[in-house]
């Protein structure tokens, strides 16, 4: 359970969240025509004359808009309703040519899911939780209005006019941003899994709508039953989500407090000034005048599309965060790292397969230094050289020979990352870097032990301490034999050839 309250003057306050998050549907072409989806087109070149509603034009349904909604279905354990139907929602506003949008109300293609969140308790998250999916419908997107580019008038981009959605209708499970944004995070990640949307929140291609009510804190009953919700629509960010659930939370509560009433009605967030301001009062149903579209005949989904949906998935980020923990031997921590999205994963498979290879050993042997490496290495020296680094000489190849070094003692951890720095600027390889450059260690028992027989010469007082049993000091004969070393000398050399001379 989720220990987040609001503290009010009466005492605490629950909050109670349901999310309706609009994805974009990856498609090249419209829910019912042929015009290019493309982000950052030119406006209304993008635009065919069933978008613009022409007289006469009949919309057609793209399959594959079809098939990417059944697949995110599937992901998240849904009902699939093989037969489905669009509706008519009726409402007048000026970047909506139809005078309706098409959408489904009744018989939406996917019913009941769920999704988990994974426990974060430094993140407000004390346990696992599955928050329950409603339903995810089809419709097609709004045009857009822009208001900034004529003193008097508004003008009209019908680019994004039939533009594919799935809206994805959470439950009222969440009480808390905490759960809100780790929900959205999850969410997305499937879709980019699935590649059924980008997840390109600040483009638009992932929005949510953010219903947030308060209550007294106890079991939802027919004497304390929720309370009333507001929408507040199209937030761009998880960061914002989490920023409407507090804000819109808090204000419920000081309006309640102070003797006033929460009306049911639609919102906007301004992040400028983190606070929502009403838009609207909310409409129901009935107030859109639904009905079965006439133009089109219901979606009926035979069995061979639902086979072939459901084969074409991939391997999911539970699945995966699954399998490396249990077959990899990988923590929690880093799983969790490496399966929240999907560029991440993707590099990590790559190189893992490349160094398993190139040492010859099993990928389970070198999961733990590939994994460090991807999440910690390798991205530090790419942010310490900045515009310097190019990615292109960042191939899972030139990462695997340096791994092999290490793995055999033949440069450290500080050579490898200085390395690295080198193959970001020039594309040269890293056994070449390692030599030239003098990056290897010092792995010559008998230099190593000259400057070892040196140092303890010259503090026997420290050697008799030690013998004494002053433990600690073996870090400082370590120490002086690597400063004497320049750095380069193996560590498990130096600790070998100390252990022997003082024991």
């Amino acid at each position: 359970m989720s220990n987040y309250r609001i503290q009010g003057a009466t005492g605490e306050w629950e909050v109670v969240i349901g999310l309706e998050v609009h994805a974009q549907v990856s498609s090249k072409a419209k829910l019912f025509s042929g015009a290019n989806t493309e982000f950052g087109a030119e406006p209304n070149t993008q635009v065919s004359l069933v978008d613009a509603a022409m007289p006469g034009m009949l919309p057609v349904p793209n399959r594959e808009c079809i098939r990417q909604a059944v697949r995110t279905g599937m992901a998240i354990e849904a009902q699939i309703n093989a037969w489905s139907r669009f509706d008519r929602k009726n409402y007048f506003y000026a970047d909506l040519p139809q005078g309706y949008q098409i959408s489904q109300l009744y018989h939406p293609i996917v019913g009941e899911g769920q999704l988990l969140i994974e426990a974060d308790p430094k993140g407000g998250i004390p346990e696992d939780k599955i928050i329950g999916i409603e339903r995810i419908h089809v419709e097609q997107d709004a045009g857009k209005l822009m208001h900034d580019q004529h003193p008097t008038m508004s003008y009209v981009d019908l680019n994004r006019s039939g533009v594919a959605l799935m809206e994805i209708v959470s439950m009222a499970d969440m009480r808390s941003p905490a759960e809100a944004g780790a929900y959205v995070r999850k969410l997305r990640s499937i879709l980019r899994y699935v590649g059924s949307c980008d997840g390109n929140m600040e483009q638009g291609s992932m929005r949510a709508d953010v219903n947030v009510s308060v209550r007294k804190p106890g079991p939802i009953t027919e004497e304390h039953p929720l309370g009333t919700r507001t929408e507040t629509k199209n937030v761009n960010s998880v960061r914002f989500v989490m920023a409407v659930i507090e804000g819109e939370a808090r204000r419920q509560v000081d309006l309640i407090e102070d003797g006033g009433t929460v009306v049911q009605e639609t919102r906007l967030y301004d992040p400028d000034r983190n606070e929502t301001r009403s838009m609207r009062s909310k409409e129901d149903a009935h107030d859109y005048r639904y009905f079965p579209d006439p133009d089109l005949l219901p979606i009926e989904l035979d069995d061979a599309f639902l086979t072939e949906c459901r084969d074409s998935l991939p391997e999911l980020p539970d699945a995966k965060r699954a399998r490396y923990t249990q077959q990899l031997g990988m923590n929690d921590y880093n799983a969790a790292q490496l399966t929240a999205e999907v560029e991440t994963f993707a590099r990590f498979e790559t190189l893992l397969a490349e160094t398993s290879s190139a040492l010859g050993k099993s990928e389970s042997d070198v999961a733990t230094q590939v994994a460090n490496w991807t999440l910690s290495v390798a991205p530090g020296v790419i942010k310490s050289i900045g515009d310097e680094a190019n990615l292109e000489y960042a191939t899972s190849a030139a990462q695997a020979a340096i791994l092999k070094m290490v793995d055999a003692g033949e440069v450290s951890g500080g050579q490898s990352k200085e390395i690295y720095e080198i193959v970001l600027k020039t594309g040269r390889d890293p056994a070449e870097i390692a030599e030239t450059e003098g990056l290897k260690q010092q792995s010559d028992s008998g230099a190593i032990e000259a400057e070892i027989d040196t140092i303890l010469a010259a503090n026997q007082d420290k050697v008799e301490q030690y013998k004494g049993g002053k433990d600690k000091l073996f870090g400082f004969f370590v120490g002086q034999t690597m400063k004497a070393m320049e750095g380069k000398a193996n560590p498990q050399v130096v600790n070998e050839l100390l252990k022997a001379k003082l024991d």
